[in-house]
């Protein structure tokens, strides 16, 4: 017996309709190169009516796939819900990628259209050549400027192309799992794989977002998306607040600690989200600098694990609530998020921050388990450690057009090669990615838990743990250190030996501490092990 309810399809297009009915005078506001832009959800509205025809005009048909090349802004907000809601896939292309991975990418997503920023045109140029199925460029730049020079060819003015044509667009009624947008991993071996996302699985994923038990957003949040919008959606933000109705706020490359700050003070921001690096700057930033953040009441932090002593100082400094959040490309991508349950806020401190540094609970719609090498299911125990496997309704049931999708699942759960443990409360801890675990003398090291440690020292900045070969031990880890630029008394390695040995057992310590200014990151804003591990390829511990 079937239930006698509607069969309403779950798609993008009423998100954006409740926006424009309920909230239309609400602002979306975006620091652009021209200075501030403000517009409201009426405007919004009616950008993705005149998108929508202007990209008919230049021949995009339903499923055909649309590549944006762009910051975080209003217009790219535009391109989030008008491209999916007239049937097209809005498909955000990695701007940090090497020119061979982002040609690849557009080849492989046969990209029709391609919408970028002006002052991102020169890393389109030299791939231009080698775009297959691309026939139109569309350009935005500063409103009423002609358009820059460029040697793209067929280049369209954004909006010279929504100004002439009518704001109202015949949408079209969409099946709940059609295409909507489409991401590709980092790509750090190998080519990048795609990650094709259907308007139920985005519905499913803001649904979730509009939670508490995942990012809590409500209407009265003024919402600042720091997660860069080509980045696996800006992690989902933009349609769980447009949704909600929250006004938004956009920065586009204006990124530094400064700027960041400035606009958490002028527009009075309450949620905002990134990685641990932003914060990190932001916060040392403010020891210094004379701004006003108390509008701020959270940030969910991901990519990397968030070291306590940043939780902690943000809490205390500035009580804001710093909040562990994990997902994937694979997974649209929130997959859990790290909140108390009821009963833990009564627990002394040092417990309850304990609890909070692990990445979390499982989010509404995603189910864990862990496996070990031989596929045997382990205890939720705290200790046994084995690759994170997940389900659910916006997790990918394979890879677009990939031969690598056979390896990737085991009956009908994703292998997200993370090792973790799950403790008997449910809180998921990442141990290590597979690939980056030290294996010494045939015992697994967590990299991921000794830099946690070392970032709990306040004169460290940054801290990547790698395997490097040891002629008795097969690998031994070696610790890459960033100084806080605010320090003082910068730590000699005995000071770090004698922090980590209050958690760690001798034989887990790594073998040498070697200062650096910086430590590479991927282009979603993680420690590239990969480009440590060629660098040290050939380093010799000391004896």
């Amino acid at each position: 017996m079937y239930g006698l309810m509607m069969d309403d399809q779950l798609t993008l297009r009423p998100m954006m309709e409740r926006a424009y009915k309920l909230f239309g005078r609400k602002e979306i506001v975006t620091r652009t190169d021209w200075g501030l832009h403000r517009h409201t959800y009426s405007d919004f509205y009616e950008r993705c009516g005149r998108l929508a025809n202007g990209l008919a005009r230049l021949g995009i048909k339903r499923g055909d796939r649309v590549g944006t090349f762009a910051w975080n802004s209003y217009r790219h907000l535009e391109l989030y819900f008008g491209v999916p809601c007239m049937g097209a896939v809005v498909h955000t292309l990695n701007i940090r990628l090497h020119d061979s991975q982002l040609a690849y990418i557009i080849n492989h997503a046969e990209d029709r259209v391609i919408i970028v920023d002006s002052n991102l045109l020169t890393a389109l140029e030299p791939i231009a050549d080698q775009l297959k199925t691309v026939t139109h460029f569309v350009v935005m730049h500063a409103p009423g400027e002609p358009l820059p020079a460029t040697s793209l060819p067929n280049v369209v003015d954004y909006e010279t192309l929504l100004a002439g044509e009518d704001a109202n667009y015949a949408w079209p009624g969409l099946e709940e799992r059609e295409a909507a947008a489409m991401c590709y991993t980092s790509g750090t071996t190998g080519h990048p794989k795609g990650a094709l996302y259907s308007h139920r699985s985005i519905y499913l994923h803001s649904l979730s977002g509009c939670t508490e038990v995942s990012f809590g957003l409500t209407e009265t949040d003024v919402v600042m998306p720091l997660v860069p919008m080509f980045h696996v959606l800006s992690w989902g933000m933009p349609y769980a607040a447009t949704w909600l109705g929250c006004k938004q706020v956009y920065t586009t490359s204006y990124m530094q600690p400064g700027d960041l700050a400035a606009m958490i003070q002028n527009e009075r921001v309450t949620y905002t989200a990134g990685v641990p690096t932003i914060w990190l700057g932001v916060l040392n930033y403010l020891e210094t600098e004379d701004y006003d953040i108390s509008s701020l009441r959270r940030i969910p932090v991901g990519g990397s694990a968030a070291s306590r002593t940043l939780i902690e100082a943000y809490e205390k400094k500035h009580g804001v609530e710093v909040v562990h959040a994990w997902g994937m490309t694979e997974m649209t991508p929130i997959g859990c998020l790290c909140y108390l349950k009821s009963y833990m806020h009564d627990w002394p401190e040092e417990e309850k921050f304990a609890v909070r540094a692990n990445q979390g609970l499982s989010a509404l719609t995603v189910d864990f388990r862990l496996a070990d090498e031989a596929g045997n299911i382990l205890p939720w125990d705290g200790k046994s450690a084995g690759e994170l496997q997940v389900r659910g309704p916006h997790v990918i049931s394979q890879y677009y057009n990939d031969e690598r999708s056979q390896g990737s699942f085991v009956d009908g759960w994703f292998c997200t090669g993370d090792v973790a443990t799950i403790d008997p409360e449910g809180y998921m801890r990442i141990v290590d990615r597979t690939k980056d675990m030290v294996k010494s003398g045939g015992e697994w090291i967590s990299t991921v838990d000794l830099e946690n440690a070392l970032m709990a020292h306040e004169d460290v900045l940054e801290a990547a743990v790698i395997a490097v070969s040891h002629p008795k031990w097969q690998e031994r880890p070696l610790a890459l250190v960033v100084l806080n630029p605010n320090s003082e008394n910068p730590p000699s390695n005995e000071s770090l030996v004698e922090l980590l040995m209050r958690t760690f057992e001798k034989w887990q310590l790594p073998d040498d501490y070697i200062f650096v200014e910086e430590i590479p990151k991927t282009s979603v804003g993680k420690f590239d092990k990969k480009v440590l591990r060629a660098q040290y390829q050939d380093y010799q511990i000391p004896r």
